[in-house]
């Protein structure tokens, strides 16, 4: 948006336009505003009606880039606001278009919580239809997830008795209320069928992967094909208060479900998009970087194109968003796609963005997004293993034994005659095949400083410690102090 409405661009036959905001502009390329004003005056200036002459519009911009410089963001919603009164203060210049032109509903991504905000801008028919559904489902009482006994539904469906009942015990704010009538409401639409059956290939409801493991101890987090994240605890209530049906996904020759149509169908089947949905990658879109969730993709005929011969067969079909379906082809700037067969990578698909002629070959690239999960576990893992590995070697003194994860830690030998002034870093253990690198190593240092001339008879401290030297601590290399006697070694961490 302020690209859009401070940059100037190039019309196909090459004139240049002023940008849409030439004041505001000015201001950005001078750098006397920053993004945050500049999005505080277009929320204003995109709420001028568009009745008003393009005169006034280009003054209203003008007086707006002018606050800008001068207020903050908040001061200045409140300053166009009061311009806006001014600019149709009997509100007749505002029609129908206007507000179509503005209304707007928006679901915002995921927290740390896995909590959504919801952000919308209701025409007027939206508006009065949500208070019609707030007022008989939000009731004080009804629809409380927190209350087993508290009605489902709208409270003209509900006994009277018991909705004084569970309205003593609720104890939910009007918000509260309004996010669990609309959450039971979206329960009942999905529950009654009236959405249809099926859309892109896959049912029309909450479809979720998981494994046995997270179910079994009721842990984890589980992922919808529309990628939202779903706690397994939620998962179960449901499963349990929904009735839902599940699907076994197997992997191998033991299903009954057809998953190989050959050249009988185009359009993959049910099964077959429960299977993708459920294998590794399957999770959103397989072209590299592209995180367009499961229910938003097509089946793509990855070995080779259905118009060429290619097969309906679960090996060969991989998920593909609509942008990125239509641009696999041979041509330059479209995209090759090859199964992969061998390797950790098997079952796969790699993308090829083709070159022009005569260029370098690009280099083939595979969607890692869906893996963060999996690769998450593997890292913890391994640090783990490593954090015990490291408190066994503390606890025996010495070092520990050469396993899969861990090396062996070794003092290094000391240098003899070192130059002065160097600090000897020593890296113990070969590094680990593959393109995995160790979490952590061990760095051992040497410390090769020149000694120091110390004076034959140092002056007496009066406040100097008495008594035996202290025994030699994990500071010191092989109980003995470092060379100089001066600043102890570095930590492992350091």
């Amino acid at each position: 948006r302020v690209i859009a409405a401070t940059g100037s661009f190039t019309t196909i036959c090459g004139d240049r336009l002023p940008p849409a905001c030439p004041t505001l502009a000015g201001y950005v390329a001078e750098g006397r505003v920053a993004g945050t004003h500049v999005r505080a005056v277009l929320e204003v200036l995109e709420a001028i009606p568009g009745e008003v002459s393009a005169e006034t519009k280009a003054a209203a911009e003008a007086q707006m880039a002018g606050y800008a410089v001068q207020f903050t963001p908040a001061e200045i919603t409140n300053l166009g606001s009061r311009l806006l009164a001014h600019l149709d203060p009997d509100g007749t210049l505002t029609n129908p278009k206007d507000r179509k032109r503005r209304r707007r509903l928006w679901v915002n991504r995921q927290n740390a919580q896995l909590m959504s905000r919801l952000t919308a801008d209701l025409d007027p028919i939206a508006r009065a239809r949500l208070d019609t559904v707030l007022d008989a489902w939000a009731k004080p009482g009804m629809n409380n997830p927190d209350d087993p006994e508290s009605p489902v539904g709208p409270i003209t469906t509900a006994n009277a008795e018991q909705v004084a009942a569970a309205a003593l015990r609720d104890e939910r704010s009007p918000a509260q209320r309004n996010h669990d009538a609309f959450s039971a409401l979206l329960g009942q639409v999905l529950e009654s069928g009236m959405l249809g059956n099926t859309h892109r290939g896959l049912p029309i409801q909450v479809i979720v992967t998981t494994s046995l493991r997270e179910l079994e101890e009721q842990a984890g987090i589980a992922q919808t094909t529309s990628g939202t994240l779903l706690p397994i605890g939620d998962v179960i209530e449901m499963a349990a208060s929904t009735g839902a049906s599940q699907y076994l996904a197997v992997f191998g020759d033991h299903t009954s479900i057809p998953l190989y149509l050959g050249r009988s169908k185009r359009i993959a089947s049910l099964g077959q998009r429960l299977a993708s949905f459920a294998s590794p990658g399957g999770k959103m879109c397989s072209a590299p970087g592209c995180n367009q969730p499961a229910s938003r993709v097509q089946m793509h005929h990855a070995a080779k194109d259905w118009a060429d011969g290619g097969l309906t067969d679960i090996d060969q079909l991989v998920p593909a968003c609509d942008v990125h379906n239509r641009r696999v082809g041979t041509k330059p700037g479209q995209f090759t796609t090859r199964m992969i067969t061998e390797g950790p990578d098997t079952g796969r698909v790699a993308w090829r963005l083709n070159a022009k002629p005569g260029m370098p070959e690009n280099p083939e690239r595979i969607n890692r997004i869906a893996d963060v999960k999996a690769d998450f576990r593997d890292y913890l893992a391994a640090e783990h293993t490593n954090n015990e590995a490291a408190a066994a070697a503390r606890t025996t003194g010495t070092g520990i034994a050469t396993d899969t994860a861990v090396t062996a830690i070794v003092p290094p030998p000391l240098v003899s005659n070192p130059p002065a002034g160097r600090v000897e870093l020593t890296l113990v253990g070969a590094m680990p095949s593959g393109d995995t690198l160790r979490l952590s190593s061990r760095v051992d240092i040497g410390w090769n400083l020149p000694p120091l001339e110390l004076d034959p008879e140092p002056p007496n401290d009066p406040d100097a410690p008495t008594g035996p030297a202290p025994p030699g601590g994990p500071n010191r290399i092989g109980g003995v102090d470092p060379p100089g006697g001066v600043d102890p070694p570095l930590s492992d961490a350091a």
